[in-house]
């Protein structure tokens, strides 16, 4: 799989651009601010209809446009589909595929897979739960696009009912009389029947990606150490190595929610459920955050990153794809999905730079942003473009 074409209109600092991009490596060159990564940034957007930078599309709109539109030419093997994308801010967006009729942005979804490294990535080991949340919810969508739905509803039940919560407790501050429970437990039933699917999801995505974490910290870090994942589920007997049905997560939900209501209708919060979850790294049996070094760290978010990347078909291992049942049956695991490292390498020292250059010099296409081109490996030294404020062009 890779990316043959990419056409932007009004997105970031882009008025219009037009790039014609290889199989193997691509490196877009360029000084800071240049806008390098807005570019990579409208690939990785197609796959995930999410930035790495920002969590809303407001800002993908170039200042004083009222939409912006993303267009790739995506191929396949011997078939090419070409994906639209309409981004307008507090609208919902559209897509097209193959110049069809527009319609829902998420249908798009899994035409393209892609794994992006970024400077960001360091937030994965040394960042707040939301992160790293983020980071399995866009695996499973990419493992399972229809998973998207699933997190957009128990997204809005959450918010639903934490305004419930939030009613209800300030009903009780004002001494207004006993509160009517009966649709905070309409809530409930909804959290808990969306909330057992991810969490199923989830346990068994970590399931599958703990080996790969530990063979790629391995092969980044030279065997600096053992990393290790675990689930810490806000639902008590979950998240430690079984991976239940989601019709009994369902129940553990909804018996978590009775525990812990006397505390919710206090604090006006939702207290229990994949919102409240975090995935726990270690490193030689320590918690990575607050105990890793810096090159640890890089290492261990390197680590995530390539184990995903093998997950979703990368590589030559042939145990790649977990066995669920509801991973998307036609997955095409022969298509390597794109690998996107956007200004990953001055992050880097010598032994790590090399390393990660060797491990994704054989995909099937590769997009790198750097500074200066002395940045860019040499294993990695292909198709080149040199990016000025709003222009990119072809060099050599």
């Amino acid at each position: 799989m890779y990316v043959s074409h990419l056409s932007l209109l009004d997105f970031r600092s882009y008025a219009a651009a037009d790039v014609e991009l290889e199989p193997g490596p691509n490196a877009f060159v360029g000084r800071n601010g240049q806008g390098k990564t807005n570019l990579v940034e409208a690939i990785g957007y197609v796959a995930t209809l999410g930035s790495h930078r920002v969590a809303n599309d407001a800002p993908l709109i170039r200042s004083g446009a009222e939409r912006a539109v993303v267009r790739t030419r995506i191929v396949r093997g011997v078939r090419a589909s070409t994906v639209e994308l309409e981004i307008t801010a507090g609208k919902a967006n559209r897509a097209r595929v193959n110049r069809g009729q527009l319609g829902r942005a998420r249908d798009v979804l899994g035409i393209l897979r892609t794994v992006l490294f970024a400077p960001e990535d360091l937030a994965l080991v040394k960042g707040d739960p939301d992160g790293r949340r983020r980071f399995l919810d866009q695996l499973v969508v990419q493992l399972l696009p229809r998973a998207a739905g699933l997190l957009g509803d128990y997204e809005r039940v959450v918010r639903q009912r934490s305004a419930l919560l939030k009613s209800l407790r300030g009903v009780r501050r004002s001494g207004g009389g006993a509160e009517d429970i009966s649709t905070l437990e309409v809530w409930d039933a909804r959290a808990a029947q969306l909330g057992g699917q991810i969490l199923a999801m989830r346990l068994a995505l970590v399931e599958a990606l703990r080996p790969h974490v530990a063979a790629a910290y391995e092969q980044v870090s030279d065997a600096d150490g053992d990393a290790e994942l675990a689930y810490r589920s806000s639902v008590p007997g979950t998240g430690d190595g079984a991976t239940p049905a989601a019709e009994d997560l369902e129940k553990a939900i909804l018996e978590a929610m009775a525990e812990s209501r006397p505390q919710e209708l206090e604090r006006g919060v939702s207290l229990v459920g994949p919102h409240r979850d975090d995935l726990v790294l270690t490193l030689a049996g320590l918690p990575a955050k607050g105990y890793a070094s810096h090159g640890e760290s890089w290492s261990f978010a390197l680590a995530l990153r390539l184990a995903s990347y093998r997950l979703l078909g990368g590589g030559d291992d042939p145990e790649h794809v977990p066995d669920a049942a509801f991973w998307d049956p036609d997955l095409d695991t022969d298509a390597d999905p794109v690998l996107i490292l956007d200004d990953v390498f001055a992050e880097l020292d010598v032994r790590r730079r090399a390393r990660l250059a060797e491990l994704v010099a054989p995909a099937r296409q590769v997009l790198v942003t750097a500074a200066v081109p002395d940045d860019v490996p040499p294993s990695l030294l292909g198709a080149r473009f040199e990016v000025t404020p709003g222009q990119v062009r072809r060099a050599g």
